[in-house]
């Protein structure tokens, strides 16, 4: 199956062949058309599972600017392929020099920590308000409270690692309560016990962990689009073949565009315990078809409008990268005095 949502072609039918013809990409299953879309329409191209790519195409889309992304079929991100880097030099080289500034580095990761926090007790405190069971509603408005006592210490920290440290038992708490989110008929077969990642051992990490793949590569479009390295970042640490900045730009962005998907597919029933499956070693990871719904659902979540506080306009929640790509670009270059992260209200 390809799919193109707005400049974005998703190709999910393992042992497609994508190829270049004339001035369009044709994609091929057991060497039959099943799509053509002309190049000038695509910002983008992502590959889940074992896709084939013609090298000839791969040319093209380099050239003309089209990035290549490569997802494992589980949506864990493997590689991406784009032309030759574009940007202001002079953003890179304010980027590269305040990377090397503490206090710079701690005042942006507060920033970006807050709005996280903040937009993850936004989810809890939401759930405690439709909770039907008093007991949940008092334990995800504790976990509210939690959060809110997190933001405020925030300010305290002094260095990278005491950030970190209030995110890590921040997150503790966050993952705990959005337990009580889950409608109670589906907890005997959707409950996390606290994140895990590599690999995820339970369904509810599974669907978390495909989402933000795809998030983490929204942000990195974002950041390049704007002219900033992805790769160095301010919170995250700077690892080889690591998008460090753009982890750091999505953390913002997790709960409301990821957090919250995941939960409305668990309560209404659009992803079953059937959609998953247990690998050898106790991982479990997301199948088939449910890939498709999650990737469909995902694109349009980002096509809802939310009002930006910030500058008072209505916009689809999949141009909130753009944004704070935009505006973290304006505090590095000198613009502004402090980089403002998107609250959700």
């Amino acid at each position: 199956m390809a799919r193109q949502i707005l400049n974005t072609l998703y190709v999910m039918t393992p042992l497609s062949y994508l190829h270049l013809e004339n001035d369009t990409l044709r994609v091929d299953v057991e060497r039959v058309k099943k799509l053509q879309v002309p190049l000038h329409h695509l910002g983008s191209v992502v590959c889940l599972g074992n896709i084939m790519v013609s090298p000839a195409l791969m040319h093209r889309c380099a050239d003309d600017g089209i990035s290549l992304v490569l997802l494992d079929s589980h949506g864990r991100f493997k590689a991406r392929l784009e032309g030759a880097v574009s940007g202001n030099i002079l953003l890179r080289q304010a980027q590269h020099r305040l990377a090397g500034d503490a206090a710079f580095a701690l005042k942006v990761s507060r920033a970006m920590i807050a709005g996280k926090l903040r937009n993850a007790r936004q989810v809890l405190l939401r759930g405690a308000r439709e909770a039907a069971d008093e007991a949940d509603a008092k334990m995800l408005t504790a976990g509210a409270t939690a959060l809110r006592a997190s933001v405020r210490n925030l300010p305290l920290t002094d260095n990278l690692d005491s950030v970190r440290g209030i995110e890590g038992d921040a997150a503790k708490v966050y993952f705990s309560a959005m337990n009580g989110i889950v409608r109670r008929d589906a907890r005997a077969t959707f409950t996390m016990d606290g994140r895990t990642r590599r690999p995820p051992r339970d369904r509810i990490n599974a669907l978390l962990s495909f989402l933000y793949s795809m998030l983490m590569n929204d942000c990195r479009s974002a950041l390049e689009a704007v002219g900033l390295d992805p790769q160095l970042g301010f919170l995250h640490a700077v690892r080889p073949g690591r998008a460090a900045l753009a982890l750091d730009l999505m953390e913002e962005f997790r709960a409301i565009m990821a957090d919250r998907l995941v939960l409305t597919l668990i309560n209404r029933g659009q992803i079953s315990a059937n959609d998953f499956v247990e690998r050898e070693g106790g991982a479990v990871l997301l199948e088939g078809d449910a890939r498709r719904a999650v990737v469909v659902a995902y694109q349009e979540r980002k096509q809802e409008e939310i009002t930006h506080p910030l500058l008072e306009t209505k916009m689809p929640i999949g141009l909130l990268p753009q944004i704070q790509a935009r505006l973290l670009a304006r505090h590095i270059r000198g613009e502004t005095e402090t980089y403002l992260p998107f609250l959700a209200r």
